[in-house]
């Protein structure tokens, strides 16, 4: 489920059921994908000349002359709405860190990159049949170090707590008896079923949204919202309430790139060029446009 905000994006989640509303149209992905009887035969061939063309590349050094973008074959990049990381706008557009981020990486290797909005529960099956090719969405490594073929981590991220200016909340332990609102099926909410000493001592109720949260927490109905850090960072800037992050850390988390298992041609290739990202310095650029500062961890 989608909520139109008043600045034009429309906010969702991971686990919000299949049904999805975008400019008043109801979007139904399973149907979607399998209204593609082609696709799977796409994708191995996009496969083969993402091969194909790592060979040529490393093996004779012939430079590609620049394409027009509708003549690059497409890759398809599986994303979630998760806002600042990649989310879409009311016009169709796709925005976010990891949209640019994949945006550059892709046409530096000779692709086209076409950004699929996924059921989030469905990624692993729309990666076995080939229906996309990689999943670029935040999503976090931990715990699932054998479950993906992985570039190196991207981004480092933190668990925090996220509180009133005016609450008189100012650690942790401030907590106690108070009420926390938290994404479901978060890594937040993850890391507090982790951490039973601390979350024991407080209630959590679970939200679809960080959104919700938000408006929870400005209307005094709940007293903190955990959350990821950087997330964190960008809804407090967007939000005229004030509001602090607690310093303490509930957890940490790294982003990648997960590819289907076995597929380290195109992981090697995308590693490769967020390598080359990094060293001229196009990596740094996006993230400040993003956060103010690069956050980035690749190259460090």
């Amino acid at each position: 489920l989608l909520q139109l905000r008043k600045d034009g994006h429309l906010y969702g989640n991971r686990h919000a059921g299949y049904q999805t509303v975008i400019n008043g149209k109801e979007l139904d992905m399973r149907k979607n994908r399998k209204n593609n009887s082609h696709t799977h035969r796409k994708r191995i061939c996009i496969m083969a000349v993402l091969l194909a063309g790592s060979l040529m590349l490393g093996g004779c050094g012939v430079k590609k002359e620049k394409a027009a973008d509708n003549e690059l074959p497409e890759i398809v990049i599986g994303i979630d709405y998760f806002e600042p990381y990649s989310y879409q706008v009311s016009n169709g557009e796709h925005k976010g860190i990891d949209v640019e981020l994949a945006k550059e990486a892709f046409q530096r290797l000779g692709y086209q990159p076409k950004f699929e909005n996924i059921v989030w529960e469905d990624k692993d099956e729309l990666l076995a049949d080939g229906t996309i090719d990689c999943l670029w969405s935040s999503y976090s490594m931990n715990g699932r170090e054998d479950e993906y073929t992985w570039s190196e981590p991207y981004l480092d991220n933190q668990q925090v707590f996220v509180v009133r200016a005016d609450s008189g909340i100012n650690s942790e332990k401030d907590l106690a008896g108070k009420t926390v609102d938290v994404q479901t099926d978060s890594s937040a909410e993850a890391a507090l079923k982790d951490n039973t000493e601390l979350s024991s001592t407080f209630s959590t109720e679970i939200i679809p949204d960080y959104n919700t949260g938000f408006m929870n927490l400005e209307s005094g109905a709940v007293d903190a919202v955990a959350m990821d850090i950087v997330v964190a960072k960008y809804q407090i800037e967007s939000r005229s309430a004030e509001f602090k992050i607690l310093d303490y850390e509930i957890a940490s988390e790294q982003y990648g790139v997960g590819f289907a298992k076995g597929n380290d041609a195109v992981k090697d290739q995308v590693q490769k060029t967020l390598e080359e990202m990094a060293a001229d310095g196009t990596l740094a650029k996006i993230s400040t446009k993003w956060f103010g500062e690069d956050i980035t961890t690749i190259g460090k």
